[in-house]
């Protein structure tokens, strides 16, 4: 059985064994310390927001943002139906009700006409609609400006979920730095990671410092432990953080060189009728985390599931797209706003092996068994 290649593999190497070395040399193992506040400082920097929060998981950065803003139990929070479980999983913890808006088939992100509709709709309705948490998909930014100016609309408060887009950019502005915050990932499949990790980026003092207080337990500052809220232990490893300070400087190598094998597929499939990679037009503003491709079967006589299928007879890790959210059966009686789009691109759609970490020998087994498929 030949080696397995995976889609999205962490990249480290002698730059990361020699943070994390130097920090457990320094005595920091505990959470927080010198690396975590490093970190917060230097991510805030490169995105051009004034804080940052280091903390356990995107998951806990969406959760603790939701809470921060003010969602409560029975508000209604709108957010992008076609994403990762852990954006719809951060509404409901906070007692919330997510309502799912669908797709620009385009680029996969949140669709702004449909998020008028469910706004007017709501508004009229007399709910409260206590923030939009819009889902950069794969990379992607959403269209932030006209997103912002709805939501400016509507008095609705923003929370980017960014855990996909780290170094992407929309209107030549940082991806992580819109809304009132943005939460992103450093799981150990994103662009970059800490093997486990997330933070949140605020340009509002008051939202950091809530946040950072939650996340310690919501302590008190006193000497003995006194607790007048329900806090939760969600701040980051100093270990961790000393991984993520050393992936933060080559961020922009790994970007690009996951743009290098974007465009080996682009020219891969070039000729192919049927075949398109998923956002391909406007994509120099991508991080281009993880490349798709959409599949016309009628064109190609062929649905994407066989070319997976081929794939994983050489080892070769590929997946769907999201499965859209309200088409979960956990998140079967949740509203939505839907025209069909998502659910067409995750029929259409198939992930491909996307990493920086390939080496030249992986990224042509891949382009190989592509083409022999392709060949049948």
């Amino acid at each position: 059985m030949s080696e397995r290649i995976y889609m999205s593999s962490p990249d480290v190497g002698e730059a990361e064994e020699q943070a994390v070395v130097a920090a457990m040399r320094s005595g920091w193992i505990a959470p927080l310390g010198p690396d975590v506040d490093a970190f917060e400082r230097e991510l805030a920097d490169r995105l051009g927001v004034a804080h940052a929060v280091a903390l356990s998981s995107g998951t806990a950065a969406l959760h603790l943002g939701l809470l921060t803003l003010g969602v409560e139990p029975g508000d209604v929070v709108l957010t992008s139906s076609m994403t990762f479980a852990a954006t719809a999983n951060a509404i409901v913890y906070t007692g919330a009700e997510p309502y799912f808006i669908d797709a620009d088939p385009a680029t996969g992100n949140m669709d702004v006409a449909l998020l008028r509709e469910a706004l007017t709709e709501l508004r009229d309705a007399g709910e409260r609609v206590s923030a939009i948490v819009p889902v950069d998909l794969l990379g992607k930014a959403v269209d932030y400006t006209a997103i912002l100016a709805l939501a400016d609309e509507f008095g609705v408060p923003v929370l980017s979920d960014a855990a996909e887009s780290l170094g992407a950019t929309h209107a030549g502005r940082a991806a992580g730095s819109f809304g009132r915050a943005s939460v992103v990932s450093f799981n150990g499949n994103k662009i970059m990671t800490t093997s486990g990790g997330g933070m949140l980026l605020t340009d509002d003092a008051e939202v950091a410092q809530h946040v950072r207080y939650l996340a310690t337990q919501a302590r008190q500052p006193v000497v003995h432990y006194e607790h007048t809220d329900i806090g939760y232990n969600y701040r980051m490893s100093n270990l961790l953080a000393a991984l993520g300070r050393a992936q933060l400087t080559r961020l922009d190598a790994m970007i690009a060189r996951r743009r290098e094998m974007r465009e080996l597929y682009k020219a891969l499939f070039a000729d192919v009728d049927g075949v398109e990679v998923f956002g391909a037009d406007g994509d120099e503003a991508d991080n281009v985390w993880l490349t798709s491709i959409l599949v016309d079967a009628e064109t190609t006589g062929w649905e994407p599931s066989a070319l997976a299928a081929a794939l994983a007879e050489d080892s070769i890790e590929s997946r769907p797209l999201w499965k859209p959210m309200h088409a979960q059966p956990v998140f079967a009686g949740a509203r939505s706003k839907t025209s069909g789009a998502s659910e067409s691109l995750f029929a259409r759609g198939l992930t491909l092996p996307s990493g920086s970490a390939l080496t030249p020998s992986q990224r042509e087994r891949v382009l190989a068994a592509i083409r022999g498929f392709l060949t049948r």
